[in-house]
């Protein structure tokens, strides 16, 4: 039992940490922030606004020390959320270890270390596939030789359904990332045939679960029949032991509202039955999100509350004490059979296209992602896909526990990104210098060889390189990389509406009045890798009649204006889920009446507390949607208005 934490600091996570264990926790499930997660050290320009804000900020070992002080690693088991740093992260943590006296050999945990769907949904990739696909793989060589306790990937569909994926998507994806690991695993040459079987023994899953419980009960069953099939007959795996569809998961976070959130309590209590009703297709571990994720951070009180439901159900409930009680229902295995057969064609045409790595490259899993996403969005505006207090039974008497909105959810202090940079300029003022280049020259050395990286790492951490200095070490061996947006022409939800009929040719009057096609910047600034809105926002931008001007995740703020000025844009509609808006938003605001462009307006989307968005648009915003603001037509409309009103135009007819 889990929950998924960290903010702030090392120590304050720490606190939170110790807290949740003596309420009956039974592991950790680390949350790093974006610095962390995509190889940047707080001192970084790359890094403002974003410490400490969705997670923990590690920085270097001395992070790590006081992350688990008074933690005993020689008995926690330890789930770790990060891809591109996950091998660095991993060092820290057996390096931590050792200091505790506790070998590598007998830690347990696990490390996600999923990167090849960071390049389809959360966006915290930094180097190119195939690199990527080589720090995955030698991590689960090392780990299958020297950590038997540790799980050192964690195959991801839980992002994949985020991003819009169908339980079909979700299964094949996951799937042809598995295989993608795998045949790299066996292709490097470092594990011995007859020990292949302990690298299938040591893959694990982390899935979601979606409101649908019945068709996401039945997916987890089809997931284990796959699994099997997949293990046995391309792998030559015979202990069905080591062929066990081992899978952590947490509950769908996209379902979570921000109308009437009390609502999604119930949602996460539905969600958790898909993946403990079934024995044969249980969760080893459950890790639940809290009811009010979709307005801000969680408190440590939401966290229990999540913890309480699974405690009630694991120790009150008699749901632990049979057999799987679906064995023979038709309905059952009919719907399996029906996942299991889709999932075999897709995984097919992945295969067909030389596997998940080159389906990336080429855009074709990121644009099926989109387009899904974008028939879901269609069926909520329509009202085909009920979500209650969103698009039916709006009625709703006042919340009481959203009286005082700004103590509803917790906040992350301004101090803790100075104190962050403090810390890692003292951190590298008082180490060894010497050591640390000896250690970041043969971490080079390995990346431009064909060297397992992870002995390296190891070194990197014993000598003190931060984290950034470890990322900017493999950016100069392997490259950045940008993923394919997956916004393509192709991409519809459908025929059109009367509504979107409406808005388009307000669109297109307003051009012909101001003399040129309206356009409209989408804009992702800083860390946050979340692209799901605003590909979806791009998409009906484009179907609205805007020419869009989209060029995907972690923009500086100066690269948004030069675009801005560049393509000499209508509108900069900015997307940011990470809770750094206060401190980019009005960057950019600034960067544009510095450039001249006064009439551009700035339009701002995210998961963002009424008090901020009164401060943007004090700073010049003229328009804030929240995740309440589900149909993106209407988000159209509004923006039209924005800039009629902003070139001295009445409002357009719709």
């Amino acid at each position: 039992m889990r929950t998924y934490a960290g903010h702030s600091s090392p120590a304050e996570s720490n606190a939170l940490y110790r807290r949740n264990l003596a309420k009956g926790q039974t592991g950790l499930s680390v949350a790093f922030d974006l610095p962390t997660q995509t190889g940047y050290d707080p001192d970084s320009p790359m890094a403002a606004g974003e410490v400490g804000k969705v997670g923990v900020p590690v920085a270097h070992l001395g992070d790590m020390r006081r992350l688990f002080d008074g933690i005993p690693l020689g008995t926690m088991n330890t789930s770790m959320t990060i891809n591109a740093t996950a091998m660095w992260l991993y060092a820290l943590y057996v390096v931590t270890a050792e200091e505790q006296g506790v070998a590598e050999v007998d830690i347990q945990g696990t490390t996600q270390n999923d990167i090849i769907k960071e390049y389809l949904s959360r966006g915290t990739y930094i180097f190119p596939p195939r690199p990527s696909l080589r720090l995955i793989t030698d991590m689960i060589v090392h780990s299958v030789q020297q950590a038997p306790q540790w799980n050192p990937t964690n195959i991801c569909s839980y992002h994949l359904q985020e991003a819009g994926a169908t339980p079909v998507q979700e299964i094949a994806f996951a799937m042809a990332t598995a295989i993608a690991v795998l045949d790299g695993v066996r292709d490097s040459g470092q594990v011995p045939p007859e020990r292949f079987g302990d690298v299938v023994a040591r893959m694990s899953f982390f899935v979601n679960a979606g409101v649908r419980f019945v068709e996401e009960m039945a997916k987890m069953r089809a997931f284990v029949q796959l699994w099997d099939e997949v293990t046995r007959d391309r792998y030559g795996v015979t202990d069905p032991q080591q062929r066990r569809f081992r899978y952590g998961v947490q509950v769908n976070s996209l379902g979570l509202t921000e109308a009437q959130p009390e609502n999604n309590v119930q949602r996460i209590v539905l969600e958790m039955l898909a993946v403990t009703l079934s024995r044969d297709a249980r969760a080893r571990a459950i890790q639940l999100p809290a009811w009010n994720e979709a307005l801000g951070l969680p408190r440590p009180w939401d966290q229990q509350w999540s913890l309480r439901i699974q405690q009630v159900l694991a120790e009150e409930t008699d749901l632990l004490e049979y057999d799987d009680i679906f064995a023979g229902s038709h309905v059952i295995e009919d719907l399996v059979e029906r996942l299991v057969t889709e999932a075999r064609v897709e995984m097919a045409r992945i295969e067909e296209m030389g596997g998940a790595v080159a389906a990336i490259e080429s855009g074709y899993m990121k644009s099926a992602l989109v387009q899904a996403h974008a028939e879901r969005r269609a069926r909520v505006e329509s009202g085909e896909q009920v979500i209650v207090g969103v698009n039916k039974h709006l009625e709703t008497e006042p919340n009481p526990m959203l009286a005082d909105l700004e103590t509803a959810i917790q906040t992350v202090d301004p101090a803790v990104a100075a104190q962050a940079i403090d810390g890692v300029l003292r951190w590298r003022a008082e180490r060894d210098p010497d050591a640390v280049a000896s250690a970041l020259a043969e971490l080079r050395a390995a990346a431009e060889g064909d060297a397992n990286l992870m002995p390296a790492s190891l070194a990197c951490a014993r000598a003190g390189v931060t984290t950034g200095e470890w990322a900017d070490t493999l950016r100069g061996a392997f490259g950045e990389f940008r993923a394919p947006t997956g916004v393509t022409p192709s991409i519809a939800a459908g025929a059109p509406t009367d509504e979107l009929r409406a808005v388009r040719e307000a669109v297109r009057s307003t051009g012909d009045e101001l003399g040129s096609r309206l356009r409209f910047l989408v804009a992702k600034p800083g860390l946050d890798g979340h692209s799901n809105g605003a590909e979806q926002i791009a998409v009906r931008a484009r179907d609205a009649g805007f020419e869009v001007v989209y060029q995907g995740i972690r923009l500086t703020p100066e690269q948004i204006v030069a675009a801005a000025v560049d393509e000499d844009v209508d509108v900069v509609g900015i997307s940011i889920l990470s809770g750094s808006h206060r401190e980019l938003v009005p960057v950019v605001v600034d960067g544009l009446r510095d450039a001249g462009m006064d009439d551009t307006v700035v339009v701002v989307g995210g998961i963002i507390p009424d008090a901020d968005a009164d401060y943007l648009r004090e700073r010049g915003v003229a328009a804030v949607f929240t995740p309440k603001d589900y149909d993106a037509t209407a988000i159209m409309g509004a923006v039209l208005d924005e800039i009629r009103s902003a070139r001295g135009l009445a409002p357009a007819a719709q």
